[in-house]
């Protein structure tokens, strides 16, 4: 009984078969057919490899929605270097709500030399290299978010050598927790003093000669700090020309969450305009010297994802290319073919014209030379 359902079941089987089946001896070989079978396959062998190398690829996905967040804290990542000594200079934080937020908080100041060694200067023109690219490719931002934390670090390397020189300038890093509104980072003359209608810096006890705003932003970010992310301001120097010179930065925050193979986290990116200008009372140019941030907070938020192809999409996308690359090869071998034998046999048919022969008796023979039957059929057949 099982062997009989087995039977019935391969019969079953076998009826259903939708493929054709040509037997061998009704299959005719071809050098033109070689060729194009070889070269269906070395075609169908190339788009796999490159097929397989965009499933291995991963892309960004970029998504928009309103910030609902607005009662938590902002941080700001700063690494800032200024050519004047650390007692002549003063870093806060003014924003919208009227909030000071004093460098005392989390900004430390370290006397260093402002002239970097051939190591730094080497990194630094390293790191303005890439920012100059960036502005030209914005695709390469996606390989810098997938690269987190797996690249170098971006930060400044310490100095190889040992320098005798005095420091000249100072440093100052740290990271301030401010409020998520538009808001005034700013270094300058005078360590800023609390006062009930702002606050103001103790200007008047420095030399106006000692005035040098002269600076190198290694770092400022905004949010989470991530290694290996590399922000618009990265890298800038400014060389001031005159001692009461204003350099001022105009900076709009987008927070983003960015969620990759490697990381998850919460930062936000930034764009920056710049403007510097000469203080002159007499001419009009008003202001006060120093270095200016203005921040304000978009209320956007982006959400990056990394997303790659699904195994399924995958194989759909191998079985189309395998499948249309013989189709698209039969088809072409078949019309060239065909038109290869349509001008065969013309030609031939050219070759029998008709051919005047005396004879003996007087009269002319101009029938057409005998053919073979087969050719006689197969030319007929073609011209249908």
């Amino acid at each position: 009984m099982r062997r009989l359902n087995r039977k019935k079941t391969l019969n079953l089987m076998k009826e259903l078969d939708a493929f054709p089946k040509v037997p061998e001896s009704y299959v005719q070989t071809s050098a033109s057919g070689g060729t194009v079978s070889l070269i269906a396959f070395t075609t169908m062998a190339f788009l796999t490899i490159m097929e397989f190398m965009v499933y291995r690829d991963t892309w960004m996905k970029y998504e928009y929605e309103v910030d609902k967040d607005f009662t938590s804290k902002l941080r700001i990542n700063i690494d800032i270097t200024v050519a004047m000594k650390c007692q002549y200079v003063g870093a806060d934080v003014l924003d919208l709500a009227e909030t000071m937020v004093a460098s005392a908080d989390g900004l430390a100041y370290e006397p260093v030399i402002f002239e970097l060694s051939p190591q730094q200067r080497e990194w630094q023109r390293m790191l303005q290299l890439i920012q100059s690219r960036l502005q030209e490719e914005h695709s390469l931002q996606d390989v810098i978010f997938k690269s987190a934390f797996r690249s170098a670090s971006t930060a400044l390397p310490p100095r190889e050598d040992n320098s005798l020189q005095p420091p000249d300038a100072c440093r100052i890093h740290g990271h301030l927790y401010v409020n998520k509104v538009a808001g005034n980072f700013h270094i300058t003359v005078g360590k800023a003093i609390p006062h009930p209608r702002g606050h103001a810096h103790l200007a008047a006890l420095v030399s106006h000669e000692a005035y040098n705003f002269s600076h190198r932003i290694d770092h400022l970010s905004f949010g989470e700090l991530i290694p290996g992310i590399i922000n618009p301001l990265d890298g800038t120097e400014k060389i001031a020309s005159d001692h009461n010179q204003m350099f001022q930065y105009f900076i709009t925050v987008v927070p983003t969450k960015l969620h990759t193979y490697e990381i998850s986290a919460e930062t936000h990116q930034f764009s920056v305009t710049e403007r510097e200008r000469v203080i002159n009372h007499a001419a009009g140019s008003h202001g006060v010297s120093g270095i200016f941030m203005k921040y304000d907070i978009s209320s956007l938020m982006v959400t990056v994802t990394e997303e790659h192809m699904p195994f399924w999409q995958f194989l759909v996308r191998l079985c189309g290319i395998i499948g249309g690359i013989f189709s698209t090869t039969g088809i072409l071998h078949g019309i060239g073919r065909f038109i290869v034998e349509i001008i065969c046999c013309r030609f031939r048919l050219g070759s029998y014209k008709s051919i005047s022969v005396p004879l003996p008796d007087g009269y002319i023979n101009n029938h057409l030379p005998l053919t073979t039957d087969n050719e006689q059929k197969i030319c007929l057949l073609r011209d249908k």
